[in-house]
């Protein structure tokens, strides 16, 4: 196991905000600090961080957890591998230990992928800049493309040579496994770098080709694209890694690591197609861009922005075809509720030619004069396909209504629907009427897709997730009222609650002086109350084991502690939404604690009297007479037990 001194010194070195702020953008609120959930899809940031308590909390999905179990969710690795990441990012040196057999697996099907991308990267690089075919052809074509040496180094760019495989032999030398290098579609394991022909022989996959790596939000190198620099038949201009266990192609965006900071400054992205069209902006000055690398967008995509911005741009070169394919990838946007502007360039001209031909000033100037919002757009654009054929337009219509009806916002539809109904010379009300049978057909189809679920009179989806743990845990004075039937769950983990917030202070009961812990805990085993999740049996048995050790602080031990599962109940049950100001608070812990092992207590018994009346009518359907009086005998010391709690508690019967 990696040492407790370790961990606790990665914890305090760990600031939540900053981990976090790598991955998602962050504002501050109050004392804490509010963002778009990275791990369940939303419109308004529910996803919450607290720099002092060190933990976040999503009230959206329920995800919760401290920076280890962030980077845990965030880049899909062993609890191993976060406190590894961490620790190299805040220079702490964490020690090996003995793995299982299952954990040096995942480990190595992960780590070693990423090493031999890395080993790649380096490698294509080195080949670049420190080789003469290299410098003569790869390093010659990107300074004619007209890109400095400070860019072609920032992005990483590199070169693989045309003859052999120098790739394989060096990865071979370096004794990566061969499972590693070469991509098996069937496993996802194996980065693909290199190939295997039917004669067994190994070859780069990237041969003769200038390289990009794709990173990934962190800065990992996850994938190549190749470009080919003289045409061959039958051979594509671009290579792409192959998807992998760390690589989906339609997980990631180009230039994205290069361009979060400044995209969350700006809270503006703009989006083009290509690598170089990226490139050649960020060298002009606009550094706020990514691409998606020539393929379809994606909703994976599209998310990856949302974490830093709402509001996108999206640049055209001009060419018809390829405009009217990517619109549809567009509507996407919309129905995220992103702020959509489009800009089609001069004629004969991409984002990378105008970048090379305009500083950053003139080319945000151009974007300035010539965006327009994706609706007026599309609109003026099907409009000069259409003309005046009247079934022509009709599809037209149908098509704009379409991309309305997906925007998530009604006042936004209702501008649109106004505009829309001006330009193209229609009844608002009739645009307003296809809206809105579009939106009902759609829920229709979800509502079918999804059972239980229900939408608002404005087409709101209700499917968000609920969170897996209590709806309302209990914050000092506020408690919880006992859930009929489900009463005993909400009980037991209210109590768990205060074991966890408040369970190493001192609490005296009749002259003995406990910890609210050890008070809680031996109440429920002396009154044989089980725990209704495992994860309070492990909490428990923690809490038992580590309490008398010097220093012991229970929340402290058990939001950092190394079970997922208990770390994440734990930063559930300290987690706050809304703070509750009472100065008195601190001082009815005592008191609290009383009242809620009453509570559990009475909910026991209430339990057990419905079960009993139902054993008494099952007795008595069956004339079984030496049950009845059996269960008449115990009838009066549950109902008696019942009465004292009930007086404790003033009066308050919960019932069943």
């Amino acid at each position: 196991m990696i040492p407790r001194e370790v961990i606790e010194r990665i914890h305090t070195a760990a600031k939540i905000e900053e981990v976090v702020g790598d991955y998602v953008t962050l504002r501050k609120r109050g004392a804490n600090l509010i963002g778009l959930c990275p791990f369940h899809h939303e419109k308004t940031g529910s996803f919450t961080v607290s720099p002092s308590k060190g933990i976040y909390k999503c009230f959206g999905c329920g995800v919760s957890g401290n920076a280890i179990g962030f980077v845990m969710e965030i880049e899909q690795c062993s609890y191993i591998e976060a406190v590894k990441q961490l620790g190299k990012k805040y220079h702490i040196d964490v020690p090996e230990r003995e793995m299982t057999a299952e954990e040096q697996q995942r480990q190595d099907d992960r780590e070693s992928m990423f090493v031999v991308n890395d080993f790649a990267n380096q490698w294509f690089q080195q080949q670049l800049w420190e080789t003469q075919e290299g410098q003569a052809i790869g390093l010659s074509y990107f300074r004619e493309r007209g890109l400095r040496d400070d860019i072609i180094r920032k992005y990483q760019l590199g070169y693989s040579p045309e003859k052999g495989n120098p790739l394989a032999k060096a990865l071979q030398a370096k004794g990566f496994k061969e499972q590693f290098i070469i991509n098996n579609v069937d496993t996802k394991i194996g980065v693909g770098v290199v190939g295997k022909s039917e004669d067994g022989r190994l070859y780069d996959r990237f041969r003769d080709r200038v390289m990009f790596p794709i990173f990934t939000v962190s800065g990992k190198p996850v994938a190549f694209a190749g470009r080919i620099l003289k045409k061959k038949d039958n051979v594509g201009k671009y290579v792409n890694s192959p998807d992998s266990l760390i690589y989906s192609k339609t997980n990631e965006l180009y230039g994205l690591f290069q361009a979060k900071q400044s995209i969350a400054r700006a809270d503006m992205c703009y989006l083009v197609e290509g690598q170089m069209d990226v490139i050649s902006m960020h060298q002009s000055g606009i550094e706020n861009v990514v691409a998606s690398g020539g393929t379809a967008l994606t909703k994976p995509q599209i998310r990856l922005i949302q974490r830093f911005t709402s509001n996108i741009t999206v640049l055209y070169d001009g060419d018809a075809a390829g405009i009217h394919a990517a619109l549809r990838g567009i509507d996407m946007f919309l129905e995220e509720g992103f702020n959509v502007k489009v800009v089609l360039l001069p004629d004969g001209e991409d984002p990378d030619s105008y970048a090379q031909n305009h500083d950053s000033t003139e080319f945000i100037r151009y974007i300035e004069e010539h965006q327009t919002d994706f609706i007026r757009f599309k609109s003026a654009l099907l409009s000069k396909d259409a003309g005046d054929d009247p079934q022509k337009r009709a599809s037209l219509i149908k098509d704009i209504t379409s991309s309305i009806a997906i925007i998530p916002d009604m006042i936004t539809r209702q501008v649109y629907i106004k505009d829309s109904a001006e330009r193209l010379h229609m009844s608002e009300k009739v645009l307003t009427n296809e809206v809105v049978n579009l939106r009902r057909k759609k829920m229709e189809e979800r509502n079918k897709a999804k059972e239980g679920g229900s939408y608002t009179e404005e087409g709101v989806s209700s499917f968000e997730e609920a969170p897996s743990s209590p709806t309302t845990p209990i914050d000092t004075p506020t408690v919880r009222e006992s859930a009929p039937l489900s009463g005993l769950a909400a009980n037991y983990y209210n109590l768990m609650q205060l074991v966890v917030k408040y369970g190493e202070r001192p609490i005296e009961v009749d002259g003995t002086v406990y910890s609210i812990g050890d008070l809680i805990i031996l109440t429920l085993e002396a009154d044989e109350i089980q725990p209704p999740l495992p994860v309070y049996q492990t909490m428990i048995d923690e809490f038992k084991q580590h309490s008398k050790e010097e220093g012991f602080k229970a929340e402290t031990f058990f939001k950092f502690h190394p079970d997922p599962q208990v770390c994440k109940m734990a930063v559930e049950m300290i987690a706050e939404k809304y703070r509750v100001a009472d100065s008195d608070s601190e001082k009815r812990i005592g008191e609290l604690v009383t009242r809620l092992l009453f509570e559990i207590k009475l909910t026991v018994i209430n339990i057990q009297v419905e079960e009993l009346e139902k054993n008494l009518k099952l007795a008595q359907t069956n004339n079984d007479w030496n049950t009845q009086m059996a269960l008449l005998k115990h009838q009066p010391e549950l109902l008696e037990a019942r009465n004292e709690i009930c007086k404790i508690l003033g009066n308050r019967v919960i019932n069943i």
